[in-house]
């Protein structure tokens, strides 16, 4: 069950408001690379993780929730950068002008323009957060990705933590309030935290390459083909050992075109690079094909046995608390 606690994890505060930064901060809020999108992937996630790997669907549920809790940090802060326009909206009877909460005729030609682009920012949402990006495109589902392998789902979240890291620091070259600030780094500084988190559950999973169960087929895993013509650019990712050890290289095709044609559209082309063979590679498929399998059967109950996602109380804990380990 969740309970919601009515204190903040990091107390938000502004010095002033900021309509403006407001609607750039509902990026994070209903955003693809928001707080709402990484809480409903890491959440929905759990479920796969829950049975067979409890530890992941611990570490998932737990990053969920505190970004529940960052997405509650991001709502107060526009609320607060937004403060007044509510107010102003519900004095229907007095007719107030909203403009007069501006300073500046180009600060209400700025909030003018603003309504203009984005009707809704103040005819529908009143003067709170609403659940769409900065230029008011609803939140959507399909920002959430759970593919049900670990393996897959923590690059996933990695990838996702980076992307809403470099959001913060892009957010905080639009604002000069020393409050807002503080609060984005706290907010950016998390989503490192996450970074680190992930990176050692994916690598706690051995083996986690390639993602998935089945290895990749021999004949291609360490072929680089040249597509741009021109001068071409060479580096750890076509030439030399690359990411594997000792007698294994990258395999560079300076003519594609002509080597397709050559190798009867790459049917005929051999394992180059590698001492892996197509007999080694359907062995390691059905190992680790087993392993994953059994790591999922052995947290079921056995048949006919049902199943329940809980037991009633459940085992209990010590107490949560702050711990150092280092």
């Amino acid at each position: 069950m969740f309970y919601h606690v009515k204190e903040l994890q990091f107390n938000a505060r502004v010095s002033q408001p900021d309509p403006a930064f407001a609607r750039l901060l509902l990026e994070q809020f209903g955003g693809a690379n928001g707080e709402l999108k990484a809480a409903m992937q890491y959440f929905v996630q759990s479920f796969a993780a829950r049975q067979p790997y409890p530890d992941k669907y611990d570490l998932l549920m737990d990053i969920a929730t505190e970004e529940f809790s960052h997405l509650e940090i991001v709502g107060a802060t526009i609320t607060m950068l937004l403060d007044g326009i509510n107010g102003e909206l519900k004095n229907a009877a007095e007719e107030t002008d909203i403009m007069q909460l501006l300073k500046g005729k180009q600060q209400k030609e700025s909030l003018i323009h603003q309504a203009m682009m984005d009707p809704q920012a103040l005819i529908l949402s009143g003067g709170g957060p609403a659940l769409t990006n900065s230029v008011g495109v609803p939140w959507n589902g399909s920002y959430v990705t759970a593919n049900g392998d670990l393996t897959v789902d923590l690059r996933s979240n990695i990838a996702a933590e980076s992307r809403a890291k470099v959001v913060y620091e892009y957010l905080m070259q639009f604002t000069n309030d020393p409050h807002v600030k503080e609060s984005l780094r706290f907010l950016m500084t998390r989503e490192i935290a996450h970074f680190q988190m992930f990176s050692a559950a994916l690598e706690d999973i051995q083996p986690n390459f390639p993602p998935g169960v089945l290895q990749g087929d021999p004949r291609f895993t360490h072929t680089y083909f040249n597509l741009s013509n021109g001068a071409s650019a060479r580096g750890p990712w076509n030439e030399g050992q690359g990411p594997w050890g000792k007698g294994e290289a990258w395999v560079y095709i300076d003519d594609p075109l002509e080597h397709v044609r050559a190798d009867n559209g790459l049917h005929s082309h051999k394992p180059a690079g590698t001492k892996q063979t197509q007999a080694e590679v359907e062995k390691k498929n059905k190992e680790l094909s087993q392993q994953r399998s059994q790591e999922v059967k052995s947290a079921m109950p056995p048949d006919g046995a049902g199943n329940q996602w809980n037991s009633y109380p459940a085992e209990l804990e010590s107490p949560k608390g702050v711990q150092d380990n280092g």
